[in-house]
């Protein structure tokens, strides 16, 4: 694996700018690698994990860029919990462990820096040097990954008989004969509804803001 600071920069280019987040997901993502004993995660031992993460922050860049682990390779997993964590399965031996960034690493940095005003700035400094400890707790868990879960499974790809579009990995629902796909057999759930005219688009989002802190 390359050096944190190598990582770290692979990380920027990734995410467009270096910030707190990406310090703190290059740091989790070699700690899950550290502990499976995965020395090469994008290399030699690219199809040896699969990754759970907890929340569509800036971390969660830094995540695929030091482990590898994509969604379109289905090895990246995506779980809207809002929490700073992750979870490292090694499909060779069955381990798991999930790493979660503590609350109280913010106060630890603003105590280790307190002449330092930016919180971004701050925070970016104080994680590259603490202890993984004092950034993280962690736990030993079991993923239960089935066939149809992993890298590299190709299900049949069924059309929605309301719809009419096409479905993969079985994500449908038979209902009173029909095979329906999740957005009309749960519209309420739907993210999006059917536009009743043309509407003005949405004001651009300032891409140089940072949420990660």
């Amino acid at each position: 694996m390359e050096s944190f600071e190598e990582l770290l920069r692979l990380a920027e280019v990734a995410h467009g700018h270096l910030c707190a987040g990406q310090v703190l997901g290059v740091r989790m993502a070699m700690l899950g690698c550290r502990r499976l004993g995965i020395d090469d995660p994008r290399g030699r031992d690219r199809k040896r994990l699969v990754t759970f993460i907890e929340i569509d922050r800036c971390a969660t860049d830094a995540i695929g860029v030091v482990t590898g682990c994509r969604l379109g390779k289905r090895a990246l997993k995506f779980r809207d919990w809002g929490k700073m964590a992750a979870t490292f399965a090694d499909l060779a031996t069955g381990r798991a462990v999930r790493i979660v960034a503590l609350e109280s690493s913010k106060q630890r940095a603003k105590e280790r820096y307190p002449e330092i005003e930016n919180r971004n700035q701050q925070q970016m400094r104080a994680y590259r040097e603490m202890d993984d400890g004092d950034l993280f707790s962690e736990q030993w868990v079991q993923v239960d990954l089935g066939p149809k879960e992993m890298p590299g499974y190709k299900g049949e790809r069924i059309a929605c008989s309301a719809c009419g579009e096409g479905i993969n990995y079985d994500r449908f629902v038979e209902r009173e004969g029909a095979t329906l796909c999740l957005a009309c057999a749960y519209p309420e759930q739907r993210y999006y509804r059917p536009a009743s005219g043309e509407a003005a688009p949405p004001a651009p989002a300032d891409s140089s803001r940072c949420e990660c802190s």
